[in-house]
């Protein structure tokens, strides 16, 4: 028997491509994962819960190979019951280092409020007009703000902007009477973020080309306002699971304190 301190780390299993179940052979075979995916998924051992500063170069090592600079997501699995509406988690935030990239932003605001918006960097100002543009169908920006005297307007526009997530809600910072600091700081990359359905949450956390330290401070710092946001009547662990990855890489999971 071999002695168990030469016993090698658990491996993950060599990927299979197998027909989706219940589905019916259209003749069509499910696409085989890439070398370079391939070969990344045996650098990560399964079931390990990293120390934060090894996920961190292993995620930025892992992100590497492609022709575009990946973005590094994060995942929080949380002791969340989704369907009670007081444990819900849902929320922006700025986060230390920035995101790598920047958001085009309108605001739904008229006078010299309007102005001050367009200094802060909105790329469309209005109230009226505004709502009638978007409702014709325009959509070219990420995020929408506005007062709190608008919404009565803005708020026929929830069927064009609710399917995209992109409807003004006091609830993610994007209602508000400060709307040249709110247009600063989604502008500058601040991130919203809601659990889904499984208790889940999902935010960016930088780019593979960030350094070590500065992905760290933004994972850091999004993992401790979550933190913060805990429900009272969330029962048992609250984090259960934190995972890191790029847009095309492994995800690795990150060993973090209750």
């Amino acid at each position: 028997m071999a002695d168990e301190a030469t016993a090698q780390p658990t491996k993950r299993p060599e990927p299979t491509v197998s027909s989706a179940p219940g589905r019916k052979n259209r003749g069509r075979p499910m696409r085989k994962l890439s070398k370079r995916h391939t070969a990344n998924l045996k650098k990560v051992e399964v079931d390990k819960k990293y120390p934060m500063d090894e996920a961190v170069k292993l995620v930025k090592s892992l992100a590497t190979g492609t022709k575009f600079d990946q973005t590094i997501n994060i995942v929080m699995c949380l002791g969340i019951d989704p369907k009670h509406a007081e444990q819900m988690i849902r929320g922006s935030v700025s986060l230390p280092k920035g995101i790598g990239k920047t958001k085009r932003v309108i605001a739904f605001i008229d006078g010299e409020e309007a102005e001050q918006a367009k200094a802060a960097g909105a790329v469309e100002v209005g109230v009226d007009d505004l709502i009638k543009k978007v409702n014709d169908g325009w959509t070219d920006f990420d995020v929408a703000i506005a007062h709190p005297r608008t919404m009565g307007k803005v708020g026929r526009l929830g069927r064009v902007l609710g399917p995209q997530g992109k409807m003004p809600s006091p609830k993610n910072g994007t209602v508000t009477n400060d709307i040249a600091g709110a247009v600063k700081d989604f502008a500058a990359g601040k991130i919203e973020f809601r659990n889904d359905t499984g208790g889940n949450v999902h935010a960016i956390v930088g780019k593979a080309s960030f350094s070590e330290g500065d992905l760290t401070d933004n994972i850091n710092g999004f993992i401790e306002h979550i933190r913060r946001m805990k429900p009272a009547t969330s029962k048992g662990h609250y984090i259960k699971k934190v995972c890191i990855s790029g847009t095309m890489s492994p995800a690795v999971e990150l060993e973090v304190a209750q």
